[in-house]
């Protein structure tokens, strides 16, 4: 089966680097995207060129691709599967949440220069970043790449109830499923409550799994596209 990557903030298609080898070990076609504004040179990048990124991926690929999406990036994974309800097998999100409709996209860290840079370790001490070493950091920091304004404040536009039927696996890291159980129910995931068919995983990692459990990663997106 064809697993379209797509990863989180401040990351190009090189993220899964190590995902890539495990999945094809285990009989899978793995496809990594670099999105525009992010691995491609360009500042002037659009949340809506990034759709479009993704939506040509899930276009091309034979049948129904398996969605994957990161952090952020579960929200483009999330307005792919609103805009191709019929094509998208099943979406995969990884530590996040698909953001409503209306609402910014990323609007999480200060914009300098018209872009969103990494904002270093800080807000990410505790479990998000508790399992990368010093040389993790620094290579994940030193590649990061700053996120383009049009990106980080573009507003989400979701329009069909139809991406209510596409099968969800929601891969918690950094949070225990009990916890995003709590935040569903509590109505801090509005999209999430209405999936029909949605189930949660876990993996004990912090918040880039791609990172620090690359194998046991590729390990529950192959399982998950299995059951496709």
């Amino acid at each position: 089966m064809d697993i379209l990557l797509v990863a989180g903030l401040w990351l190009d298609g090189s993220a899964w680097d190590e995902v890539v080898p495990a999945l094809e070990a285990l009989g899978h076609r793995p496809v990594p995207l670099t999105l525009p504004g992010q691995g491609d040179g360009s500042a002037s990048a659009t949340l809506d060129d990034q759709r479009a990124a993704v939506l040509a991926a899930v276009d091309s690929a034979p049948g129904n691709p398996m969605l994957v999406g990161h952090s952020a990036a579960c929200t483009l994974a999330w307005l792919a599967a609103d805009a191709r309800p019929e094509k998208v097998g099943k979406v995969v999100l990884i530590g996040g949440f698909p953001t409503p409709d209306g609402d910014s996209y990323a609007e999480f860290f200060e914009l300098k220069d018209g872009v969103m840079p990494f904002p270093g370790w800080g807000p990410f001490e505790g479990p998000d970043a508790a399992d990368l070493d010093e040389e993790a950091r620094r290579a994940f920091a030193s590649a990061a790449i700053p996120v383009p304004e049009g990106v980080a404040n573009g507003v989400v536009r979701l329009a069909d109830e139809r991406r209510f039927d596409v099968p969800v696996v929601l891969v918690c890291p950094e949070f225990t499923p009990a916890q995003a159980r709590e935040w569903i129910a509590a109505g801090e995931v509005p999209e999430l409550a209405r999936v029909k068919h949605l189930e949660l995983v876990d993996i004990a990692s912090g918040h880039w799994p791609m990172v620090s459990a690359p194998t046991e990663l590729a390990r529950l997106l192959a399982s998950a596209a299995v059951e496709s």
